[in-house]
């Protein structure tokens, strides 16, 4: 994992950056060689995984700042202050996550459908809207959604859920499209891809349940390896691509 491959000396922000997952992925994209920087709504939760990070990493430059990504022109500041800190920007990770379903179908609550809404959809927006041109200006320009399986196949307590993972796919899809666009007869020179998992399992959730299999569901350290492995394929090869860590339903 030296720093001497597709990530090495790219800037890679990375939002919901202070939980498991985000912990995981600042420190494979910090090993890799990427300028990381992080936000998250918890600023202690932040620091946290910041400073772990940049220790863990050998001294690589970590940084993070509480973002409000549910306000564009916070979120469009961000982005903006990343280029000129950094002077570009190669790649946004969308780490923000949040669950909520029912017993049953007929249970399902629309205060869940606003909750997950803003998380899960309205992050999307504001980060997709606030990053595209700076990723279309990199020559490595990844746009990362991490998505569920309950939004190819959903259930019927998690329907809202599994909406609003569809809805957040959906508009990644069309940034792709926006993307390949942009490249015309040359092909996408930024890309927006995908990854699906059925859940996440990470160590305290291990020692919490240590009878548990958690079948199918993909470790934080295995997803930011994938994370990774995203700059290793060309523009081309993931640009609109669902990105399958679990089986296809």
């Amino acid at each position: 994992m030296a720093g001497n491959g597709a990530l090495s000396g790219a800037v890679i922000a990375v939002a919901g950056a202070g939980g498991p997952a985000g912990r995981a992925t600042l420190l494979r994209l910090a090993e890799a060689g990427a300028t990381v920087v992080g936000a998250d709504n918890d600023p202690e939760r932040l620091a946290e995984a910041v400073d772990a990070a940049r220790y863990a990493s050998g001294g690589a430059t970590v940084t993070g700042e509480p973002v409000d990504l549910l306000d564009l022109d916070s979120t469009r500041d961000w982005a903006t202050h990343i280029e000129k800190d950094f002077g570009r920007v190669d790649g946004l990770v969308h780490l923000v996550g949040g669950w909520r379903g029912s017993e049953t179908f007929i249970k399902s609550s629309l205060d869940d459908w606003d909750f997950l809404e803003l998380l899960l959809i309205r992050t999307v927006q504001h980060t997709s809207l606030a990053f595209f041109e700076g990723l279309q200006r990199s020559e490595r320009g990844r746009y990362v959604l991490i998505s569920a399986a309950g939004a190819t196949k959903p259930s019927a307590g998690n329907a809202s859920y599994a909406a609003a993972k569809a809805a957040a796919e959906a508009w990644t899809l069309a940034l792709a499209d926006a993307f390949r666009k942009a490249g015309g007869a040359d092909g996408p020179k930024s890309a927006a891809a995908i990854l699906v998992v059925k859940a996440l399992v990470h160590e305290a959730m291990r020692t919490e349940r240590p009878h548990a299999k958690f079948a199918g569901f993909t470790d934080v350290r295995d997803l930011a390896e994938a994370i990774a492995g995203v700059w290793d394929k060309s523009a081309a090869e993931v640009n609109g691509k669902r990105l399958w860590l679990t089986e296809t339903p």
